[in-house]
């Protein structure tokens, strides 16, 4: 190669192929739970029965005293901070004197073989003193006679939003609104391997989606610093938020110091459920006043969120569910009161959405019940009250990039629908597998009706609220075999996202040189920060895009005199430059007023369903699904195309079948034959427009792409379901009794 190229065929803006993509489909690829050393024993976690209990008395002596057990520990054994967390640390690594919820981490045990270690976990004997849960969230928050899960209260954060003053108008809908608590529903359950090193300190190999917060918290809770606590990522068999968190990462590491042995923990799927957080279950009160014509006047709502026993990111989900709480719409006067709670039901954190999705699912139902009030269609209310650029959020921050939200829905108005099933029962007649029912043929479209919904989401990008939000890359060019080689590493997790693919295609765009390639992902290299809030692209991009521009400006001095590419290399060597990125700074919410410029980015989703509900059964086929988004631009427009699918699939789980059952506290249903997901035969044909209005404040003009579709797709379900069926359905997920014990 003589010299460095502005653009390369495979750089970005082309379907490139995901170097991880063949390992996986044909099983190959290494994930997290088929890490193995030889010398390895099994680690178990030993979990509580019961949602809220004193723990009396711990008797470890049965299980050490079993053949093959090398330790049984207790949080009388951990050897620093006994507290973690992500935002704030109130979650024990063990349970010290109570139990907060189902499934609480009480002992660990490592032993020469799984079973044994689950055998040995067992025999722990364990005296619980049971006491009230506090399960219901609108008591935990507002019943001042209602226990408190912790000494800090039950109210994790109440954050209002305050605009203007006038709260009256001639057209005025009201709605209470709930939505389930959904599960990540990763296929990869939690695992990892932690290995002792010589120097007293841990290698760990672990799925996760953050690697130095991981870091930052284990480190305290082992009483060792940080440069002793090394992470490396293994094979991430998804994630979306549920890795944000820990979970086995301080036991593992814990047993490993303990024995000397290096520790494997695998969770099977029942510990999966109790092992991680889930989206925050909401309860919602909104009130839309208007025009006749369906102009907003005020938007009142009260979001109050469920945040489980623990704190995780609950605050910055309040923040989100407040600041986007009126959706991308214009109106000058808002009353929101957004509150996450403590109960001592299951943790709730990140989830793909991570705040927004709850409020979507409100605002857009009142969208739709005004349109309905004012006798509009429900694109023109949308686009009557629609946000473009230089709106102000209720927030007062001012939209300062392209948001064509009209544009958009008239775009998917007018994409054509699909054609309605003639029902017949002769051989030429309606294909039976594609009713509601499918195979199991309940109906021959007697019963069956068809509805059209719509759903509108804006959802910020990056980390909001002055956080620090920021990645490190560094990108090394040098000559292996006579060839330009690139070698680009950062900390930035590949959680199924097609994060390596981007970061070579970033690399190939800035430095015009074929072969590249990502190192492992690890703590030796700065900070990336989490794979969530649609962020890496964004941020990790930067950083890869500043450090290849930082190597070409090199090059190009060693190259002013004329030479080659490899001259210039064989010359001076490797060359080697680090780079930060962090994007413009955001600001805290008013604690008061909810005033503040809080995110760096939004992006917009519109989606349209059509549904077929066979409203005698309860029964919903979802016939299609039409999405427009704009992604500002588009990196690689294969792996864009399957982040719409994706999200609009965990919309339409949310919508028609995901919810984790909790009883006073108890999970009814840790398992996927309970927990349903939608399959390859629940998903619909899709309509996808990509639209390119490029962001200027972001690299490249990009917008974050992976988390709009899971907002406005659930809405634009229900509202199908309801056109089918004229049923109010204020729930999501909405279950078949919902529609046939009511139609």
């Amino acid at each position: 190669m003589s010299g460095i190229k502005t653009r390369q065929s495979l750089g970005i803006g082309e379907s490139v192929l995901r170097p991880d993509g063949t390992l996986k489909v044909t099983g190959e690829f290494a994930y997290s739970s088929d890490l193995y050393l030889a010398d390895m024993i099994w680690g178990v976690t030993l979990r509580s029965p019961h949602p809220s209990a004193w723990i009396r008395s711990i008797d470890v002596g049965p299980a050490l005293a079993m053949p093959g057990v090398y330790a049984v520990l207790t949080h009388e054994d951990v050897p620093g901070e006994r507290f973690y967390g992500l935002d704030h640390r109130d979650q024990p690594v063990l349970a010290i004197d109570q139990v907060r919820y189902q499934g609480e981490p009480v002992a660990l045990i490592a032993a020469d073989h799984p079973e044994r270690a689950r055998r040995a976990a067992e025999a722990v004997i364990v005296e619980y003193e049971v006491r009230e849960a506090v399960t219901d969230p609108r008591r935990a928050a507002f019943d001042t006679s209602c226990p408190a899960v912790h000494e800090r209260g039950n109210v994790l954060r109440h954050q209002p939003i305050r605009v203007g003053s006038t709260f009256e108008a001639p057209v005025v809908v009201t709605g209470e609104y709930e939505v389930g608590m959904q599960d990540q529903a990763f296929l990869g359950p939690e695992s990892g391997l932690a290995v002792p090193a010589e120097d007293g300190g841990v290698d760990l190999y672990v799925a996760t989606q953050w690697l130095h917060a991981d870091r930052g918290q284990i480190a305290p809770c082992l009483g060792l610093p940080e440069e002793k606590v090394r992470l490396s990522l293994a094979g991430v068999g998804g994630a979306f938020g549920a890795r944000e968190d820990l979970s086995m990462q301080v036991h593992a590491c814990m047993l490993a110091l303990r024995t000397g042995r290096p520790v494997k923990i695998v969770y099977n799927r029942e510990e999966s459920f109790y092992g991680h957080v889930h989206r925050h279950p909401a309860r919602m009160r909104y009130e839309h006043g208007a025009t006749r014509e369906g102009r907003l006047l005020y938007v009142r709502a009260e979001i109050l969120l469920d945040g489980g026993a623990y704190c995780s990111t609950s605050p910055a989900v309040v923040g989100n569910a407040a600041s986007l709480g009126v959706g991308p719409y214009e109106v000058d006067n808002v009353w929101i009161d957004a509150y996450g709670v403590y109960t001592n039901n299951p943790p709730c954190g990140a989830m793909r959405g991570f705040g927004a999705v709850q409020a979507c699912y409100a605002y857009e139902s009142q969208m739709d019940r005004l349109a309905e009030a004012c006798g509009i269609s429900p694109v023109e209310v949308r686009i009557r009250n629609a946000v473009s650029q230089g709106s102000r959020l209720a927030t007062g921050q001012v939209i300062d990039s392209p948001a064509p939200l009209a544009e958009m829905l008239a775009e998917l108005a007018a994409m054509p629908l699909p054609t309605a099933p003639t029902p017949s029962d002769d051989a030429g007649g309606t294909d039976l597998l594609n009713m509601p029912g499918g195979i199991s043929q309940t109906t021959h479209g007697e019963g069956v009706r068809r509805g059209v919904g719509y759903g509108v989401g804006i959802k910020n990008i990056c980390f909001s609220e002055g956080f620090d939000d920021h990645s490190t890359a560094r990108v090394r060019v040098e000559l292996i075999g006579g060839e330009p080689h690139v070698l680009v590493h950062t900390a930035a997790a590949e959680v199924g996202q097609g994060l390596l693919m981007v970061q070579e295609q970033i690399a190939r765009t800035e430095l015009g040189i074929d072969t590249v390639t990502v190192a492992r992902a690890d703590t030796s290299v700065g900070s990336a920060g989490s794979s969530s809030a649609s962020r890496q692209s964004y941020v990790t991009g930067g950083a890869v895009r500043a450090a290849c521009q930082a190597v070409r400006e090199r090059l190009d001095k060693l190259r002013a005199d004329g030479s080659s590419l490899v001259q210039a290399l064989e010359l001076a060597g490797a060359v080697e430059e680090t780079r930060e990125y962090r994007h413009r700074p955001t600001f805290p919410l008013d604690p008061l007023t909810g005033q503040g410029d809080s995110h760096t980015q939004l992006a917009l989703c519109v989606h349209r369903a059509v549904v077929d509900v066979d409203v005698e059964l309860g029964l919903v086929k979802v016939v299609e699904l039409a999405a427009v988004q704009d992604v500002g631009r588009i990196m690689n427009p294969l792996a864009l195309e399957g982040q719409i699918h994706g999200g609009s699939a965990q919309g339409l789980g949310l919508a028609l079948m995901e919810e984790i059952q909790v009883q006073d506290g108890v999970v009814r249903n840790p398992s996927f034959t309970d927990y349903l997901i939608p399959t390859i035969l629940d998903m619909p044909p899709m309509r996808v427009s990509i639209l390119e209005n490029p962001d200027p404040h972001a690299p490249y003009g990009l917008r974050g792409a992976g988390e709009p579709p899971t907002l406005s797709s659930t809405p634009a379900v229900a509202a199908a379901v309801r056109a089918a069926t004229g049923l109010p359905l204020p729930r999501v997920p909405i279950r078949p009794h919902d529609i046939a014990l009511n139609g």
